[in-house]
């Protein structure tokens, strides 16, 4: 899709969701044959034209002043990152902008940080959410049934979103699963509207569009979510029961690159749960894969040593 038609698909997803009385006004006992705000309404409100906000709803233009799209954010109760992917919208990037497609690497001092985190799970990912680097630890948490090395491999770097929507491990491992799935979309959009010419990034979405229903309804929804920090709950079928809380540090002069770190309570049943796994990681070359099954060539599994 076009800057212009994103910006107008999104406009109207959130009109739709609104009713007159979340806005102040008083409907009228006339039958609306479609749900939400009817356009006039919503310039009312916002006191933009009905011409130039029906033009930005019909995909037939991307641009509008700062002025305007405030006042609509307003009117349609954005919250501050709605707003801020609308304004991603309506302000494409020049044509010309750089926008490479050589594969990304891990810096050396990234690989460095994570790899001194023997204790808690970590990994570096690009804007994509490609794995680029992971410690042992965070490899045997969210992908043990994946060889260790796979992330040296542009051909074979396994995508967290991906794995989260079309590999059946990840829907075991997350309790909540669903939730996770909206907020991974909700991240994503986020991202496809800063970097609407990133080729390999509406390559992915279109593969995801294509082979998952869940990510398909959850995408035309238009869901916008930042999460930088917050709580998963898992069952790993080594470690068993773990919530742990994470954060992410934004890598400086990387092109969107990113740490994530998982970490345990002192003392709670989660950080007796990550010393299992630990063990299980530490033992993986000589008995079996962080699954707990036997695994052929699991020297190349989590936690394998040369």
């Amino acid at each position: 899709m076009t800057p212009a038609s994103e910006l107008g698909a999104f406009l109207k997803s959130r009109r739709g969701a609104l009713r007159p009385e979340n806005v102040g006004l008083v409907p009228h006992g006339d039958r609306r044959r479609v749900p939400g705000l009817r356009r006039e309404e919503l310039c009312l409100l916002a006191g933009v034209s009905v011409t130039h906000y029906t033009r930005l709803e019909q995909g037939r233009s991307a641009r509008a002043s700062r002025e305007v799209l405030i006042a609509i954010a307003r009117a349609l109760l954005l919250d501050d990152d709605e707003t801020a992917h609308l304004m991603d919208l309506a302000s494409p990037a020049p044509p010309g902008r750089p926008n490479p497609t050589r594969p990304e690497h891990a810096s050396p001092s990234a690989r460095q940080l994570i790899n001194a985190m023997t204790h808690i799970p970590a990994l570096v990912l690009d804007r994509r959410n490609d794995v680029l680097a992971w410690n042992e630890l965070g490899h045997g948490l969210l992908a043990g049934h994946i060889g260790l090395g796979d992330v040296d491999n542009p051909a074979l770097r396994p995508n967290l979103t991906r794995l989260l929507f079309l590999d059946e491990h990840m829907r075991e491992l997350y309790e909540d699963w669903a939730e996770e799935a909206t907020l991974a979309v909700a991240s994503l959009r986020l991202t496809a509207g800063r970097h609407p010419d990133d080729r390999r990034l509406a390559e992915l979405i279109g593969q995801l569009t294509m082979q998952s229903q869940a990510f398909a309804e959850r995408w035309a929804r238009h869901p916008v979510r930042t999460c930088t920090s917050g709580t998963k709950r898992m069952h790993h079928p080594v470690a068993g029961g773990l919530e742990l809380a994470f954060e992410t540090l934004q890598i400086p002069g990387s092109p969107g690159q990113r740490i994530i770190a998982y970490s345990a309570e002192p003392e709670s049943p989660s950080e007796n749960a990550l010393r299992i796994l630990a063990g299980a990681v530490a033992e993986a070359p000589t008995a079996t894969d962080v699954r707990g099954e036997s695994a052929p060539g699991a020297g190349e599994q989590v936690g394998a040593r040369p």
